[in-house]
């Protein structure tokens, strides 16, 4: 493409008048966005590199990872629900969860899509916090795109609730940003979700499993302009759940700002909110591409991170680890560690 570029730059200038001029000015453009779309290919592949040969220089292993749940729908009932307290969980979460359909299939869709499963899917595969984002009218959003009504989700979470007793959940509801909140959500919400709302309480995080059931639900409201829910409400405010997300689509970029700002947390023993990190990257408006060739870049490296946790001395401070497209392994690194917390490994 380079040539292609040089080959037409050297014709219009045989050419004279306006037109050359034009045509010249189009040249350098087009020549400049091709030059940084090289270099952009360039240092996504030093960045690949840096975390393959990383992986290849250690051997990922830490307290409880060989430990796979017999039954992912069921992981927290398999773990003891009355030695498990809330902040020693490893919550497995999804980015984007409700976006399976988002868009126009084939058109729109692949630049939007973080997850192929339905929430229903993701909570059976052992998905435990759950990212979504909605506009006005109760339709699930990511950015301009949009899919089904957020009772398609409530509903899901529901369906998961009924099949199973001692799971628990973390559901993150925002309003999408430059969207207006939907009138009286919070309200709704606590008609749709009842009796299996945990409320908003400190204590939470020091109880067990078994202590909080029968409820089921920490949902936290994140609302653009409504006022946030108040202590002892039955949901949660905007300060329960914390991250540092940075918009990077360059892998190594983002593993290293992951490490950093989990290592400035307090450990989880001592910690009074959710702190989430994303194992993703993010297409560019610069260098436009389909979500899951960007992520995978990342994807692969969960246990890693874990890893490398140990590595520097915060593993006790991870809790909430998010993807894109999520699968078993994911989840079971996850629960291992969760597992080795429980078992007093760690």
């Amino acid at each position: 493409m380079e040539h292609m570029v040089g080959e037409l730059s050297r014709k219009i200038k045989h050419m004279g008048g306006e037109a050359s001029k034009h045509i010249e000015e189009i040249s350098e453009q087009v020549g400049g966005v091709v030059s940084n779309h090289f270099e952009k290919r360039k240092l996504v592949s030093v960045e690949e590199k840096t975390l393959v040969d990383l992986k290849q220089s250690c051997n990922c292993d830490y307290a409880g990872c060989e430990y796979r749940p017999s039954d992912r729908k069921n992981w927290m009932a398999g773990l003891d629900p009355g030695k498990l307290t809330i902040n020693k969980i490893v919550w497995p979460g999804t980015h984007d969860s409700a976006t399976n359909e988002i868009g126009i299939p084939l058109i729109t869709r692949p630049f939007a899509q973080c997850q192929s499963l339905s929430i229903y899917e993701q909570l059976v595969e052992g998905t435990r916090l759950l990212d979504i984002r909605i506009q006005e009218d109760r339709l699930v959003c990511h950015g301009i795109l949009t899919t089904y009504s957020v009772d398609v989700v409530l509903d899901d979470v529901k369906k998961f609730l009924a099949e199973t007793v001692s799971e628990i959940i973390v559901l993150e509801i925002r309003t999408e940003f430059g969207h207006d909140d939907p009138p009286e959500f919070d309200k709704y919400l606590e008609e749709k979700l009842g009796d299996y709302l945990i409320h908003q309480d400190d204590h939470v995080f020091g109880k067990t499993v078994t202590e909080v059931l029968p409820k089921r639900v920490i949902c936290i409201w994140k609302p653009r302009k409504s006022g946030a829910p108040k202590a002892g409400s039955p949901l949660w405010s905007a300060g329960y759940l914390k991250d540092n997300w940075i918009d990077t689509d360059l892998p190594h970029t983002k593993f290293e700002s992951n490490l950093k700002f989990l290592g400035e947390q307090p450990p989880v023993s001592s910690r009074k909110f959710f702190y989430r990190v994303e194992n993703t990257v993010t297409p560019q408006a610069d260098n436009p591409e389909f979500v899951k060739a960007v992520t995978d870049r990342i994807h692969g490296y969960a246990r890693l991170f874990i890893s490398q946790c140990f590595s520097k001395g915060i593993a006790d401070r991870l809790q909430v680890f998010s993807t894109d497209f999520i699968d078993g392994d994911f989840v079971d690194a996850c629960v291992g560690l969760t597992y080795a917390r429980v078992e007093g490994k760690v």
